[in-house]
C-alpha cells in the first residue's frame, strides 16, 4: 500500500511551502519515488500553472504532469458546491489521488492556501479531504501577530477538529515564531497535546519573508528595464530616494530596494555607484515611480556599467507605490532556488527529522473510509471485467444502474426479459444506454433454453422434478439467471429488486450449492459509516444459528473481509461481555468463539462481547483490557437474524450509513440479493461486489 501525508494549515500566509519543501526532501531520503498532489488550487490564467506544483515538481524533478497534480481550481469548487455536487468533488479528488498513489511510493498531499471566497470553510474542506483519502495529517499555524497562548490554542483546536472527524495527526508545526519564544512554544504544545505527536517550532526567517524584485514587479505590473538575470534578488529593506544625495546615502542598508521617481537620475546613479562601492551596502534593485523613464544619456550610462541590479518602472506616485511594495506577500517559486534551499535548511534545523520520518514511514491506517472503499471496489472490478446477469430487466432502477455500470466499464451486463419491452422502457425513461454494450435475453426465446431445462432436470430429478416441471421453472427469470451462472454463461447474478430473498436465493441453494467445507450459506452487509467500513453478519438469511453455524458465519465473514481489503477483527456479539453474563444465548456465543479459536487460531476474535466494547477503545480498558480486538472490531457477528437485521437497519437509518448488501457468502458461484427498496446506488454497489466475488473463483 502506498503511504501519504496531508499538510494542512489554519490560515493564509502560514509558510506551508517551507513544510512541504522540507517534507519532500526528508521523504526522498527514505523512499525512492515521492509524488505530490494538491486537491484544490487557486485559479490560474491561461498559459500559467500553479506556483506550488511548479516549485515542488521542478526543484525535485517529480515526473508528474501539471493537470494530474491537482483535482479542482477554487472557482470550480465554488460552482460545484453551489450545484450540490459535493459527492462528485470528493469522488474526483479520490480518483486523482489514487492515480498518483499508483505511480509513487509515497504521496505528499498539500491542502488549500486559504485565499479567495471559500476561505471560511477551507479548514473543514481540508479535514474532509484528508478523512476520505484515509491519510494522516500534519497541521501548521503561523505565529505572526499571535501571543504564545493564542498560537497554542489555535493548534489545539485544529488537532481536536481533525481527531473528532477520524483523521490521525502525526505532527504539529508552529511556524514563523519568534526565535526567543521557540522553546516556550514547544513546552506549551507538549503540555496541551498528546505526547506521541512530533512537535516543531520554526523561527521566522526574514530572508524567506521578504519578496524578490520579480514578485514586486509582478505585483505592480512593472516594466523591467535592466537586470533581468537578477530578478530573484531579495528586498530586505525599502528606501525612498527623495532627499539630496549626501543625506540619502546614509540611509542605504544591505539588500535595500531604492524607490525613487524615474526622473531622479542623481538618485539612480548614486544608488548604482553605492552598490559597487566597497564602502556602501549592496542594493537589491531600483523601482522607478511615476511611469517616468530616465533620459537616453542616462540609460546609455547605465547600460555600460559592469554590474546592474534590476531596475523596474511602474505607474503611480512614490507614496502609493511604496505602500504597495510593503504589502507584497513573498512566495517561494521554482526559479528562486536560494529560497527553496533556505526553506529546506530551516525545516531540517528545527525539526526532529528521524522521529518524523519514522512516524511517516511506519504509520498504519486503521480501517478504510467509505468513499475510498467504494473507489477501491470499482477499480478492482475494472481490473478483471466479469459478466453479471440481472434478471429484473424491466425495473427502472435496474436500467439506470445498468447505464452507470456500462459507463464505468466495470462489468459486462445481461438483462433478462422481453427485448422489445426493455428497449421501449429505456427509450421512455430517456436513458442513453448504448444497446450494443449490453445483452438482452428473453429466457423463453433463448437458444439455450432447452439445454438449461435438461440440466435442471438432471440436477433435480432426485427431488422428483420432471422435465415439465423443469421447463416451467426455467421460465422463471431467477432460475434462468442462476442457470446462466451455473453453466458459466455468466459469472454472477444480482436480483431481488422486485423479488423476495427466497425467490432469488432458492435456485442457487438447489443447484449451485455451497463451497467445499462450507455447510451454511450466510450473508454480510458492508456498513459504510462516517469514518470506517464495518462488516455485519448474518443479517439476512439464518434466523437462529447454532454455535457451530455462528462460528462458520464468522469464518466466512472474515474471508469476505480480507477479500475486500478490510483487516478482520471479529466481535461475536451478545448482551454481555467476557465471563460476566450467563444464559443459553450467551453460552451459545461463547461456544461459537471457542470453535473459531480452535479451528482458526490465526483469526483475531473476541466473544461474547457487547457492541460498545467492540468499537470503543475507552470501554475496552474497563471491560476487556487484555483483548486485541476490543475497541477496534471490524467484523460483527450477531447472535440471530432478529438482532442483526434490526441493528443494521437502525444504524443505516439513524447515521445515514450506506449499507451494501446483503452479500451472500458460501456459494460456489456468486448470487446476491437486493432489497425491494433498493436504490440505484445499492444495485451498482451490489453488482460490483458480485463481480469481485467472481474474480476470487
Amino acid at each position: 500500500m502506498s503511504r501519504a501525508v496531508y499538510v494542512s494549515t489554519t490560515e493564509p500566509n502560514s509558510g506551508k511551502s517551507i513544510v512541504s519543501l522540507g517534507l519532500m526532501q526528508l521523504l526522498l531520503q527514505k523512499v525512492a519515488k515521492v509524488g505530490y498532489f494538491r486537491p484544490i488550487i487557486d485559479d490560474f490564467k491561461p498559459g500559467q500553472i500553479d506556483n506550488h506544483i511548479n516549485t515542488l515538481c521542478t526543484f525535485f524533478k517529480i515526473d508528474l504532469k501539471f493537470e494530474d497534480a491537482y483535482a479542482f481550481t477554487r472557482s470550480e469548487i465554488i460552482r460545484k458546491k453551489n450545484e450540490g455536487k459535493e459527492r462528485e468533488i470528493i469522488n474526483t479528488i479520490i480518483k486523482k489521488y489514487k492515480a498518483i498513489e499508483e505511480k509513487f511510493d509515497f504521496v505528499l498531499v498539500e491542502g488549500t492556501s486559504f485565499s479567495g471566497d471559500v476561505n471560511i470553510i477551507e479548514f473543514d474542506i481540508n479535514i474532509l479531504i484528508a478523512k476520505n483519502l484515509g491519510i494522516p495529517a500534519i497541521i501548521l499555524a503561523s505565529g505572526v501577530g499571535k501571543s504564545i497562548e493564542d498560537l497554542v490554542g489555535i493548534l489545539k483546536i485544529a488537532y481536536d477538529s481533525f481527531k473528532e472527524k477520524g483523521v490521525e495527526v502525526l505532527s504539529i508545526v508552529a511556524n514563523k515564531v519568534a526565535a526567543q519564544d521557540r522553546q516556550i512554544i514547544l513546552s506549551n504544545l507538549k503540555q496541551n497535546l498528546p505526547a506521541d505527536l512530533v512537535f516543531n517550532a520554526i523561527p521566522i526567517n526574514p530572508f524567506l519573508a521578504n519578496p524578490s524584485i520579480k514578485e514586486i514587479a509582478e505585483e505592480l505590473n512593472a516594466k523591467i528595464l535592466f537586470g533581468d538575470n537578477n530578478l530573484n534578488n531579495q528586498a530586505a529593506y525599502f528606501n525612498v530616494g527623495a532627499m539630496q544625495l549626501r543625506n540619502y546615502l546614509g540611509h542605504l542598508k544591505e539588500g535595500s530596494v531604492v524607490i525613487t521617481p524615474g526622473d531622479r537620475a542623481d538618485i539612480i546613479l548614486c544608488a548604482l555607484q553605492a552598490h559597487i562601492s566597497a564602502n556602501y551596502p549592496t542594493i537589491s534593485g531600483i523601482v522607478l515611480t511615476g511611469g517616468l523613464i530616465p533620459e537616453q544619456p542616462i540609460l546609455k550610462l547605465i547600460k555600460g556599467l559592469s554590474d546592474i541590479v534590476p531596475i523596474i518602472s511602474v505607474n503611480g506616485d512614490t507614496f502609493s507605490i511604496t505602500n504597495s511594495i510593503g504589502a507584497v506577500k513573498s512566495k517561494i517559486y521554482a526559479e528562486n532556488t536560494k529560497k527553496i534551499k533556505t526553506s529546506i535548511k530551516d525545516f531540517g534545523n528545527f525539526t526532529d527529522l528521524d522521529l518524523l520520518a519514522d512516524r511517516l514511514i511506519n504509520f498504519e491506517p486503521q480501517g478504510i473510509t467509505p468513499r475510498m472503499f467504494q473507489y477501491n471496489l470499482l477499480k478492482k472490478a475494472q481490473s478483471i471485467k466479469k459478466h453479471i446477469v440481472l434478471p429484473e430487466g424491466l425495473d427502472e432502477r435496474i436500467l439506470l444502474a445498468t447505464k452507470q455500470l456500462i459507463d464505468t466499464n466495470a462489468v459486462e451486463i445481461t438483462l433478462l426479459g422481453d427485448s422489445n419491452q426493455i428497449e421501449n422502457k429505456i427509450s421512455k425513461l430517456d436513458i442513453s444506454i448504448d444497446l450494443r454494450k449490453i445483452n438482452i435475453i428473453d429466457p423463453i426465446k433463448s437458444p439455450k433454453f432447452d439445454d438449461y431445462v435438461t440440466t435442471l432436470f438432471e440436477l433435480r430429478k432426485h427431488k422428483n422434478v420432471n422435465l415439465t416441471m423443469a421447463k416451467d421453472l426455467m421460465r422463471d427469470v431467477s432460475y434462468f439467471g442462476t442457470m446462466m451462472v451455473y453453466m458459466g454463461d455468466a459469472d454472477g447474478m444480482v436480483s431481488g429488486a422486485i423479488h423476495t430473498t427466497q425467490h432469488t436465493i432458492r435456485p442457487a441453494l438447489q443447484f449451485i450449492k455451497t463451497k467445499p467445507g462450507i455447510s451454511i450459506v450466510s450473508s454480510v452487509f458492508f456498513m459504510c459509516l462516517e469514518d470506517r467500513v464495518s462488516i455485519y453478519g448474518d443479517c439476512a438469511i439464518n434466523p437462529n444459528p447454532t454455535a457451530e453455524q455462528l462460528a462458520e458465519i464468522a469464518i466466512s465473514s472474515s474471508a469476505t473481509s480480507s477479500a475486500f481489503g478490510i483487516q478482520p477483527h471479529i466481535a461475536m456479539l451478545s448482551y454481555s461481555s467476557g465471563i460476566s453474563g450467563k444464559g443459553e444465548d450467551v453460552e451459545r456465543v461463547r461456544k461459537a468463539t471457542k470453535i473459531i479459536t480452535d479451528k482458526r487460531p490465526d483469526l483475531q476474535v473476541v466473544g461474547p462481547i457487547q457492541y460498545d466494547a467492540a468499537v470503543d477503545i475507552k470501554v475496552r480498558k474497563i471491560k476487556m483490557p487484555e483483548s486485541e480486538v476490543v475497541g477496534k472490531a471490524s467484523v460483527f457477528i450477531f447472535p440471530d437474524l432478529n438482532t442483526g437485521n434490526n441493528t443494521y437497519k437502525a444504524v443505516q437509518r439513524e447515521t445515514n450509513a450506506l449499507a451494501i448488501g446483503p452479500i451472500i457468502q458460501g456459494l460456489k458461484k456468486p448470487v446476491n440479493d437486493l432489497s425491494r427498496g433498493c436504490t440505484v446506488e445499492d444495485i451498482i454497489n451490489t453488482v460490483i461486489v458480485t463481480a469481485i466475488q467472481a474474480q476470487e473463483l
